[in-house]
């Protein structure tokens, strides 16, 4: 079979293998063959694809993406190897697997004001906080089955709280935090038919901070929340326990959208925090709480603190020379930590290394500040990141390009995440949520 492509007549070539962990029918033979030294990504992918057609002729043309010792290759594969230092004397074994990149852009979905933020955690919708005070369900990413009223200023932070047992298996629990210094608790039955949309108010609303609220997250076991606000605080509240007096609640209409009838009342509790974390000097713009003794905070102090929620200590912290806006913990073992700030580098920090703070990938593709951050939730290796430059950006650790680069908003991306396992969700300036789906993450 001629590899010769359009390399010119006399061009060196290499030996290589193309071996692959996907299942048949993607996997070619496995034994050497001559191949232009000079080839592309996308030629060696022509050259996958004629193997994999060969004797299947139902076999469909798809991209490829390809790694040698564990780095994609983002360039001719002869400069790829004298760049890594890898002899092309030898039998090259190239692993290829699919490309990881969004197949289809849904029709946005609009909002009044710019969409703050986003929460697609969970496959049956998802939960947006917007900067008219409300936040949003989209069923099925489609249509907006209930509106959360009742801010006094934009939402700046969304949670769905993962808490079984509370109220009932079919409910759904939110939280949302505010600039008006508050965070709300909300509860939406599952199976509630209705005419949507439906309007709801919180059932508890949690008061303690003494400014904006910027970033909230809920414990991995739903029965706690922290905060985090300009008043540099971290607030770690209670979301089951109940108030002890009925003094504590306050009545509240539930209606639905365009309707002047009331169908309900529900109490409305106040709370104040459980605790506070103490120490940084600026404002807490990002936490995390991916495990039940640690809590991950980023600051505009331009630190980055783990939190020993039981003692109330930070025996880890890190300074960089940049504000932080984001904050995210992912990757290997859930151990990775990913940041961005007031410039356009996406930084990641490991703090099972001893010795250094400093970051071991950095990626540097943005053109102006970057507002989120977000790890695949099983993926080791990627992570996403939206920046005021208009763009999210989708990025593999074994390559410094990112995969994707998605421009669906004309204004600044406020907030990214991931939705369903394969689909990219984002909200900005532009007042638009929009979602890039059919991506393939192995």
């Amino acid at each position: 079979m001629d590899f010769n492509g359009s390399s010119s007549e006399g061009s060196r070539q290499v030996r290589v293998r193309f071996l692959t962990k996907m299942p048949p029918p993607l996997r070619a033979p496995t034994s050497a063959i001559a191949v232009p030294s000079n080839l592309t990504r996308m030629g060696l992918s022509e050259i996958v694809n004629l193997l994999l057609k060969n004797g299947n002729d139902d076999y469909q043309h798809q991209p490829f993406d390809f790694l040698v010792d564990g780095e994609l290759i983002r360039m001719p594969l002869d400069q790829f190897l004298l760049a890594k230092g890898i002899s092309a004397e030898k039998v090259l074994e190239i692993e290829y697997i699919k490309v990881v990149a969004p197949g289809k852009q849904q029709d946005p979905l609009m909002h009044d004001e710019w969409v703050s933020a986003v929460d697609g955690s969970n496959p049956s919708f998802i939960l947006t906080g917007c900067y008219d005070g409300s936040a949003r369900l989209w069923k099925g990413g489609e249509s907006c089955s209930h509106v959360l009223g009742g801010h006094n200023g934009a939402i700046t932070s969304v949670n769905i709280i993962k808490c079984e047992g509370i109220h009932g298996e079919n409910n759904f629990h939110l939280a949302t935090g505010s600039k008006d210094r508050t965070l709300r608790l909300w509860m939406l039955n599952a199976v509630e038919p209705g005419n949507y949309p439906v309007e709801v108010r919180a059932y508890k609303i949690l008061k303690g901070h003494n400014s904006s609220v910027q970033s909230i997250s809920a414990a991995p076991s739903g029965d706690m929340l922290c905060s985090g606000s300009w008043d540099c605080s971290i607030k770690l509240w209670d979301v089951k326990k109940q108030p002890d007096t009925e003094d504590d609640s306050v009545s509240v209409k539930k209606r639905k959208v365009g309707s002047n009838t009331a169908h309900g009342e529900e109490p409305q509790f106040e709370a104040e925090a459980a605790s506070t974390l103490v120490g940084h000097t600026q404002c807490v713009s990002s936490v995390v709480w991916p495990e039940a003794d640690t809590i991950y905070s980023a600051s505009w102090d331009h630190s980055i603190r783990q939190w020993d929620v039981e003692t109330g200590k930070d025996p880890w912290n890190m300074v960089c020379e940049k504000v932080l806006n984001c904050l995210d913990v992912g990757g290997e073992n859930s151990a990775l930590v990913a940041a961005g700030g007031s410039d356009p580098i996406l930084r990641i920090w490991d703090p099972r290394k001893p010795g250094t703070l400093a970051p071991v990938f950095q990626f540097a593709s943005h053109s102006s500040w970057i507002t989120a951050c977000k790890w695949h939730p099983r993926s080791w290796f990627h992570l996403l990141s939206a920046s005021y430059d208009g763009k999210v950006m989708l990025w593999d650790l074994r390559t410094a390009w990112p995969l994707a680069i998605i421009d669906s908003h004309k204004d600044k991306v406020l907030c990214t995440d991931w939705w369903k396992d394969d689909s990219v969700i984002s909200g900005g300036a532009d007042s638009k949520l929009c979602i890039s789906s059919g991506v393939s993450i192995p």
